[in-house]
């Protein structure tokens, strides 16, 4: 075959001596009809044209071809884990503003004048978080103690984050809750006097404290609080309650379930401190979207670099 060519090249020029050699080379149909060597040149050639296309390696991309593969089962359900997430980010958006509001709505209530304090308890329900006066005097022997808890000021703990119980950090005590013979009435109900510290739980530390004469008062409405798991059953012997059971409390001392928390203003000097309603709650919403976001932005990219880049 070598030599059928070298014998076309050589006698190229005869068949055609106006045809130079390379253009005989790169353009074997410009050869004459009548060449001899014509046939077997162009035949060779188009082999070599085909050999070589068919030897050439396909350029596809890895997108295409991850394309061409397909997602899969496995990969639709990776996809959930973005589109979750971005949900998550989504819902919390509307938790954040519902929690906004709600505290917004408690502090207004907390903000409102004073009423009096209905005789019916589903109506004293509908007025949590709102403030009712109340006259009467207090029964310090039936004295209860809600907590530990921590003291707070404005509404805030005054905790500030400290790990060691101090009589300056103030960071653990006792929430005194004393039954209240109303004046009218004489139905007793809760009042939650305020916070004392450990060292003045017992009554007889803070003697200057226990009011026995008759006093008006302003406090906020206060309903049971739910029991979180793990709380130690309430020490009744010593009369301490680790939450806020108002129904049980009642019974306990023999009081309408209705219970109140003084304001500020009514602190005793030497005795408990007022103003222990937390209007507020905890808000991290904020940070639940930028977490629940960025886990589903990254695991979207991962997503589609795997299945579709």
């Amino acid at each position: 075959m070598r030599m059928g060519i070298l014998q076309c090249l050589v006698y190229s020029n005869q068949c055609e001596p106006h045809i130079e050699r390379s253009y005989l080379l790169f353009q074997p149909t410009a050869l004459p009809v009548n060449c001899s060597c014509k046939r077997m040149f162009s035949s060779r050639i188009q082999q070599n044209v085909q050999q070589n296309v068919l030897q050439r390696p396909v350029r596809s991309s890895f997108r295409d071809l991850k394309r061409n593969e397909g997602i899969g089962p496995v990969g639709w359900f990776l996809l959930l884990i973005p589109v979750s997430t971005f949900g998550l980010g989504t819902w919390q958006i509307k938790r954040k503003k519902w929690k906004e509001n709600l505290i917004e709505s408690l502090m207004v209530k907390t903000r409102e004048p004073a009423v009096q304090l209905p005789e019916e308890d589903s109506e004293v329900s509908a007025l949590e978080y709102r403030k009712v006066r109340v006259r009467g005097k207090f029964d310090h022997a039936g004295e209860m103690y809600l907590g530990p808890r921590s003291l707070l000021l404005d509404g805030e703990s005054a905790y500030h984050g400290k790990l060691v119980t101090t009589s300056a950090n103030k960071s653990s005590g006792y929430q005194v809750v004393t039954p209240f013979i109303l004046s009218e009435s004489k139905e007793r109900i809760l009042v939650n006097r305020g916070w004392v510290a450990l060292k003045n739980k017992n009554p007889r530390t803070r003697l200057h404290g226990q009011i026995n004469e008759e006093v008006e008062l302003e406090g906020v409405v206060r309903l049971s609080e739910p029991r979180q798991p793990f709380t130690p059953l309430n020490k009744l012997d010593a009369r301490i309650w680790f939450s806020r059971d108002v129904e049980e409390m009642a019974k306990f001392v023999d009081c309408r379930p209705v219970f109140i928390d003084v304001t500020a203003d009514f602190t005793v000097e030497g005795g408990p401190i007022g103003g222990q309603t937390r209007a507020t709650f905890r808000n991290e919403h904020l940070s639940y979207i930028l977490t629940w976001y960025g886990i589903s932005l990254g695991t979207s990219f991962l997503w589609y670099k795997k299945f579709i880049r």
